[in-house]
């Protein structure tokens, strides 16, 4: 059982939903992102989310955009961000999952990225762009390496594609919770919870939400539906506000700890058909 797994398991076993943490990997800097990633390991996230840093993403909205130019502008490439992958591990058990586009994965050599991700003590990647039709010499490099595979649904994934997604993608299913791109919203969609419903519907495998996930009541609501709450941008855009605070990781630590307080005692809905 993976590391991801076996974290689901656990959680559910204690009626709790997954609090799943996002940040750019070295953003606002290298060094502050290595403080940061132990900080929002020890204030509750269950699964760490580390996004590489791409000069042309496909979902990342404003403020993930910035943060990834800001790492770029830090020279930061994928390489560093598997030795801060690395570095993460050899102090933290936390499962840690990378977040990128297909392009570095190929430049980097699709096997070698695989086996290298594992090496450093990565559990899973998600490759925003890749669609599972297009796959399977992806999932057979990561397969090999012992990574799992997260794909994502969105609200306009058809029956078919929900269907192969699932089949695919292991670890957890990543839900995308409207269509566009990544950023704070004031309300999750009103139809969340058919959309989770059709992805249960299809597999018994965790499924996590994201996308406009940005308070505790948010992910209150979050694993009442589902397994686990993605918050990305509201916790880059804390990042970005105070990057200059000798209490960052501090205050970063508090925000993460509000989030998972939010997730604990709120039974998730049994996952199958």
């Amino acid at each position: 059982m993976s590391r991801i797994s076996a974290r689901f398991e656990a959680l559910a076993g204690a009626g709790q939903g997954a609090l799943i943490v996002f940040l750019v990997a070295g953003h606002p800097t290298p060094d502050q992102c290595a403080e940061l990633l132990r900080s929002v390991a020890d204030a509750g996230a269950d699964i760490v989310e580390l996004g590489i840093p791409f000069s042309d993403p496909l979902a990342d909205g404003a403020v993930i955009q910035a943060a990834s130019q800001r790492a770029l502008a830090e020279k930061v490439t994928p390489a560093q961000v598997l030795e801060m992958a690395a570095a993460f591990r050899a102090e933290r058990d936390v499962p840690l999952v990378l977040m990128t586009c297909y392009n570095p994965i190929w430049r980097f050599g699709v096997e070698e990225f695989a086996r290298q991700s594992a090496a450093a003590g990565v559990d899973g990647v998600i490759v925003t762009d890749l669609p599972p039709e297009d796959a399977d010499d992806w999932i057979a490099a990561a397969r090999g390496s012992g990574l799992d595979t997260i794909f994502l649904l969105a609200p306009t994934s058809p029956a078919a594609r929900v269907k192969k997604v699932v089949a695919v993608a292991t670890g957890f299913v990543y839900c995308v919770s409207r269509m566009g791109v990544t950023g704070a919203r004031d309300e999750l969609p009103p139809d969340l919870a058919d959309l989770v419903g059709r992805i249960r519907a299809e597999t018994a495998k965790p499924v996590a939400v994201g996308f406009g996930v940005s308070r505790p009541d948010h992910v209150a609501e979050v694993c009442r539906l589902a397994d686990g709450a993605v918050v990305g941008s509201a916790v880059v855009s804390l990042i970005d506000r105070e990057q200059s605070s000798a209490g960052l990781a501090q205050m970063v630590a508090g925000f993460v700890s509000e989030l998972k307080e939010a997730a604990r005692g709120l039974k998730a809905a049994g996952p199958g058909p």
